[in-house]
């Protein structure tokens, strides 16, 4: 199954949850999309809630469903608890991490940045969304790039970032100083679900 590219606010009021997380998706009309939306209440399996659990994050990160499972397979082989480190893989993806630290404002403009080349790590361009960023990674802009009208307006709109990247101002530069916390991680995510929806025999 290939990324998912169309409305998001179309599939984040199918799902209830809000895949930009802002909330403005669900701001308005916080039912189903479709005529029969808002009479519509189905009652979900434990499948079907298992496989929404998991939808909601594969569309809010923006995988394919490959990447969605090989992701997974690879914090299987972590220490820790396997959702919270599967959590963490994903946070610590190059395009996520240019919307950590304000370059777009959504992980689907991040991806555009990095796809286009905008975007370097430790000083060198690198135009691969997926790639894995490590602890210290320091993550910026090509000098044409910081005069992008959409970066500079993604920036002036930033208001708090999370507290396991840092920005310097001065060099437009931001810095992934440590993996995240569960806490400082979406709440309304239950990772147990997904790890049970892989897991089922």
């Amino acid at each position: 199954m290939s990324r998912y590219t169309g409305s998001t606010y179309r599939k984040s009021r199918k799902l209830g949850f809000s895949i930009l997380e802002t909330g403005k998706e669900l701001a308005r009309k916080p039912y189903a999309p479709g005529i029969h939306g808002q009479a519509r209440k189905k009652k979900l399996s434990n499948y079907g809630i298992q496989l929404q659990e998991k939808q909601k994050v594969r569309f809010m990160y923006g995988l394919s469903e490959k990447q969605f499972r090989r992701t997974f397979d690879m914090a299987g082989k972590k220490h820790g608890v396997h959702g919270v480190e599967f959590l963490k893989l994903l946070e610590s993806r190059l395009d996520n991490l240019v919307y950590r630290i304000g370059f777009a404002t959504t992980r689907k403009g991040a991806r555009q940045l990095v796809n286009h080349g905008h975007i370097t790590v430790n000083g060198k361009k690198v135009d691969i969304p997926s790639y894995r960023c490590k602890v210290g990674d320091k993550i910026g802009l090509k000098e044409n790039a910081k005069e992008l009208a959409v970066v500079k307006s993604s920036l002036e709109q930033m208001k708090k970032r999370v507290e396991f990247v840092t920005y310097d101002e001065a060099k437009m530069e931001g810095t992934f100083v440590r993996m995240p916390e569960r806490s400082e991680l979406n709440s309304d995510i239950n990772e147990s679900l997904i790890v049970e929806f892989y897991n089922r025999a």
